[in-house]
């Protein structure tokens, strides 16, 4: 997850955890882009809305990774071949769960229109993420901006950037 550094400067006295990450926006016609909602589970009263994905696994390119993190957090498939980008890329830093992250995250957009029963489950989710994870939404980023509980100031902006990439909303 992308929950931004909550920290008021001092340093986190949590076990610093760097990784890769690979984060997919799924965008549909309308130019929404498919988010979940979840929160750490260290503050539950915080709720926010933010990307589907994680960490890559060792020797595992980051589109296989986002392709592969999409399936486990909503049950849908996409390939590999079908993500576009990256359209974003940036390093941050947080605390989430027991740790302070450190992630090199790059984003993928994908053109996601579901069929008729097709629907978001959340069975593949790893242990962590089961309850801290509660449901999916379509979202303009302009929705997400005026509704105000994106997990970052930057979302939106990533969220324009895959929706132009994949030519949603046109």
């Amino acid at each position: 997850m992308e929950r931004p550094d909550a920290t008021t400067g001092a340093a986190s006295t949590r076990p610093v955890r760097e990784r890769t990450c690979a984060r997919v926006l799924p965008v549909n016609a309308a130019g929404e882009v498919l988010l979940l909602h979840g929160w750490d589970p260290v503050d539950p009263g915080s709720p926010y809305w933010f990307s589907i994905g994680g960490g890559a696994d060792p020797g595992e390119p980051l589109v296989e990774a986002a392709a592969r993190e999409m399936h486990e957090e909503t049950g849908l498939v996409v390939a590999a071949s079908d993500l576009v980008g990256p359209v974003h890329h940036e390093v941050v830093a947080f605390d989430w769960g027991l740790w302070h992250l450190v992630q090199d995250q790059t984003y993928f957009a994908v053109r996601l229109d579901l069929a008729p029963g097709e629907e978001v489950h959340f069975g593949g989710l790893e242990p962590l993420e089961v309850g801290t994870i509660d449901r999916a939404a379509w979202w303009t980023p302009e929705a997400l901006d005026e509704d105000g509980t994106a997990v970052s100031e930057d979302l939106t902006t990533i969220m324009r950037a895959a929706v132009d990439a994949v030519g949603g909303g046109r």
